[in-house]
């Protein structure tokens, strides 16, 4: 499959982005890695702030591919999931991913306490990771959105 098969699948919806609006992504996962590093924090809140951040930084590619998911159920599957057609994520990275997002869910919804400290520092470090390589292919893939980024 492809974005455009996923469009008109109805589980896209064409989006003209700007490095404004970039920025303003980037700028929230800058915020969520800061945020998930306090002290204090329940590993439930880091988590569920650190999947955000991995959320955002699909978000930021879907955008800047010139797409952005529909709204409603399975947003962020879509949002994920797409990480294959963008960053060319593996099947074994977007699983992980997708475990993250399934996690996340059961610790905001249905039970407190589930999230170890250690999954929440695992998670972290891999929301760091996919802030780098999503900067990385913006400069690579998309420069003129990247002007006015540091």
């Amino acid at each position: 499959m492809t974005l455009r098969q996923w469009l008109d699948n109805g589980w896209l919806s064409e989006h003209r982005t700007s490095s404004e609006d970039i920025r303003k992504i980037l700028d929230i996962i800058h915020r969520d890695l800061n945020d998930s590093s306090i002290s204090g924090l329940s590993p439930d809140w880091k988590f569920a702030i650190a999947y955000n951040a991995i959320l955002q930084a699909a978000t930021t590619c879907l955008a800047a591919s010139g797409y952005r998911p529909r709204k409603g159920q399975s947003q962020h599957y879509y949002t994920i999931e797409s990480l294959k057609y963008t960053l060319g994520l593996s099947d074994q990275k977007i699983t992980l991913i997708d475990s993250y997002r399934k996690k996340r869910n059961i610790a905001d919804y249905e039970r407190a306490g589930m999230i170890s400290k250690k999954e929440s520092e695992e998670i972290l470090q891999h929301a760091k990771a996919m802030r780098n390589q999503v900067v990385e292919w913006l400069n690579q893939t998309h420069p003129e959105l990247m002007t006015g980024y540091p």
